[in-house]
């Protein structure tokens, strides 16, 4: 089962906060630094949350 948003091919790791931020058409650099933020507090499991999010999303467009 995928999401419909794809990741993006601006990216850092795998593509998923570009790939939101693209897709919201939000601020890529203040979504990065949001989500380091909240994966750094001990109440957001971040790194899971971007491996599900890996997974679900789909390829790049290329």
């Amino acid at each position: 089962m995928k999401i419909p948003i794809h990741r993006s091919n601006n990216k850092v790791i795998a593509g998923v906060i570009a790939g939101l931020s693209e897709h919201f058409n939000w601020n890529t650099n203040l979504v990065r630094i949001l989500f380091i933020l909240l994966a750094i507090t001990p109440l957001f499991p971040g790194i899971i949350a971007y491996l599900v999010l890996w997974i679900l999303m789909e390829s790049p467009v290329n």
